[in-house]
């Protein structure tokens, strides 16, 4: 049975845009409810990014209503029963309600329904299985409030048939957890007895999906109970071999403040990446980043080599390996460094030296210019050379 049990408000809601678009579905008999991740983030106060909406109507209808009203639409996943509508200069997520014909653990053929019980049946997790109203009541298929309330990861039905649907939601179970879960309650212990069981369906998981996945849990807040549970379940190791949890609590206690950077998080993290697309810049980083966590470098060395921003990252993932304090005043020395400039150029050594030799000399005076940890000028240099 569906009941409305609560009510939503937000700026988002109140859009003009949006409840035109809603309002000019319903003036033709079809069903326009807010689903998921707006719905969700509404009750808990969090901040709202995307607007997906639910309706009993088919794309072609959808776009038909949307264009005689006035708005653009674009079939984005017309396939999967959704096209996207700009409303007021916001986009819009439309998807028809849907129910699972067949899946293998990657992806799923559906089908159209009309019954909204059908379409919250196929979701991964209660919480993300709440609708509303374009007024903002909150209609409940599934009882998911109050385990939203509680802030409980749990899955739709049994956590198994979810998982072997798409094994994806392994992860997304974790980066629930750390984004939404009640730190102090610990996961859900079936759904998590689930994901330890069927650890083995990530296998089949393309290294963009993990990839996208692994990057949103360790943004959150503080993603370390969540893969510290993933380790213990023998999720970890399938999706990072060799990766060591424990200095991510440390760094989180660092870092706390300061902007959650995932590739400094799984920096500390270490273990093999190849089933994550990392782009060649984020290889390049994680590769400079455990590197430099294994000097002994001054942070103003650090922000020279590095950049400022690469080297707060360093300074902190090293403290945390190494469950040391933070060297004094480091973000002003890393500051220092990136801003700093060798003072010895290669004319000053010229006519005397030229060729592979004055680059043999540039490259010593440098090294002793950084033991110094930047700190020798440019007559001293000199005199030595």
């Amino acid at each position: 049975m569906t009941i409305a049990l609560d009510r939503i408000t937000g700026d988002w809601l109140d859009h003009p845009g949006t409840q035109s678009l809603c309002a000019a579905l319903e003036a033709k008999g079809c069903r326009a409810l807010f689903v998921g991740g707006c719905v969700r983030n509404s009750i808990l106060g969090e901040p709202v990014s995307d607007i997906d909406i639910s309706t009993d109507a088919t794309p072609e209808t959808v776009s038909q209503i949307a264009e005689a009203a006035g708005f653009k639409v674009v079939p984005t996943g017309i396939d999967h029963g959704t096209v996207t509508v700009i409303a007021g200069g916001r986009p819009h997520e439309i998807t028809t309600f849907r129910r699972d014909v067949e899946t293998d653990g990657r992806r799923a053929v559906v089908a159209f329904s009309t019954r909204i019980e059908e379409d919250a049946q196929r979701r991964d997790f209660t919480m993300n299985a709440l609708y509303a109203d374009r007024h903002g009541s909150v209609i409940d298929p599934l009882h998911g409030l109050p385990d939203l309330q509680a802030r409980r990861v749990r899955f739709v039905g049994e956590p198994e048939t979810r998982i072997r649907e798409d094994y994806l939601r392994i992860l997304r179970f974790f980066r629930f957890h750390a984004a939404y879960g009640d730190p102090d309650e610990g996961l859900d212990a079936d759904g998590l007895a689930a994901c330890a069981a069927l650890a083995e369906g990530l296998d089949g998981i393309s290294r963009e999906r993990i990839h996208a996945e692994l990057r949103k849990l360790l943004s959150a807040r503080d993603p370390s109970p969540a893969v510290a549970a993933m380790s213990q379940a023998g999720v970890l190791a399938r999706v990072l071999p060799g990766a060591d949890p424990r200095a991510l609590a440390p760094l989180v206690h660092l870092d706390a403040g300061e902007t959650p950077r995932w590739l400094r998080r799984l920096a500390v993290l270490g273990g093999d990446t190849g089933n994550l697309r990392l782009s060649r810049a984020e290889a390049r980083d994680l590769a400079a980043l455990r590197a430099a966590a294994e000097t002994t470098e001054t942070p103003a060395v650090l922000g020279f080599r590095l950049g400022e921003a690469l080297a707060g990252d360093a300074v902190l993932a090293r403290a945390a390996l190494l469950e040391s304090p933070l060297p004094g005043n480091w973000q002003a020395e890393a500051h220092r460094g990136a801003t700093a400039r060798f003072p010895v150029t290669a004319a000053d050594l010229m006519p005397a030296l030229r060729g592979e030799a004055l680059g043999a000399r540039l490259k010593e005076l440098e090294s002793r210019w950084l033991a110094s940890d930047l700190t020798l000028g440019k007559d001293a240099l000199l005199k030595e050379a």
